[in-house]
């Protein structure tokens, strides 16, 4: 059987949005308090696996845009965080170019997050205290990884592991200067609800000098 047989015909996968709604005076004048909401019902949803996982997409010298899946890991009025190798291929061009886009798709709820924002580099006081409570495994994973860079094979890793989980036995593991916390700082924040007939709720909330404001986009 061929490839082509044995592909699915996707112009047929459909399904209706019937799980919720979504009004503009769901929003008020704080997105950041709806995130929490749906963000909360993400976690409690068994369907979702990874509430927090989320795209982050950047661009590169090369003009292209690049997706990659990171995990959030904190919140608040300020923006987004993660964490990440500052020399990777997703660190410098964060740095060099820190306009970017993170997105959430929650499909056991019908919803997805699209934001606009920038990114700085977090304090390294949050750094440390984060990275001081990763597991130990974790912690070496830091340093062991050349991020983005091409290696010989999986055995370098594995022998710079037991190299250096020889080196800090008994031992605090210090974070590495090149691995720390990235905020993006949102400018722009849009909620999707699915519903039937295609004809989706969608909010955007944008930044208009210090106050936020809110729109109703068709679908």
């Amino acid at each position: 059987m061929s490839a082509n047989e044995m592909k699915p015909n996707l112009a047929d996968l459909r399904k209706s949005y019937e799980k919720g709604n979504l009004d503009i005076h769901h929003v008020m004048d704080n997105p950041m308090q709806l995130f929490q909401k749906w963000f909360f019902q993400a976690q409690e949803e068994e369907a979702i696996d990874e509430a927090n996982a989320m795209s982050l997409t950047t661009f590169g010298d090369d003009g292209y845009p690049r997706a990659r899946v990171v995990l959030l890991k904190d919140f608040s009025e300020e923006g987004f965080v993660f964490f990440t190798n500052y020399k990777s291929e997703k660190g410098r061009s964060l740095f060099k170019h820190p306009k970017v886009g993170l997105s959430f798709y929650w499909p056991g709820l019908e919803r997805q997050i699209i934001i606009k924002g920038r990114a700085e580099k977090l304090s390294e006081e949050r750094s440390d205290k984060y990275f001081n409570s990763r597991p130990r495994g974790n912690q070496l994973g830091a340093h062991v990884s050349p991020q983005s860079e091409v290696i010989p094979d999986r055995k370098f890793l594995e022998d710079l592991n037991t190299t250096l989980e020889n080196k800090f036995k008994n031992k605090v593991i210090p974070r590495p200067d090149h691995w720390g916390g990235i905020l993006i700082r949102p400018i722009e924040i849009e909620f999707w609800q699915g519903r039937p007939n295609r004809l989706h709720d969608r909010i955007c909330c944008y930044l208009d000098g210090i106050d936020w404001k809110a729109k109703r986009l068709a679908p």
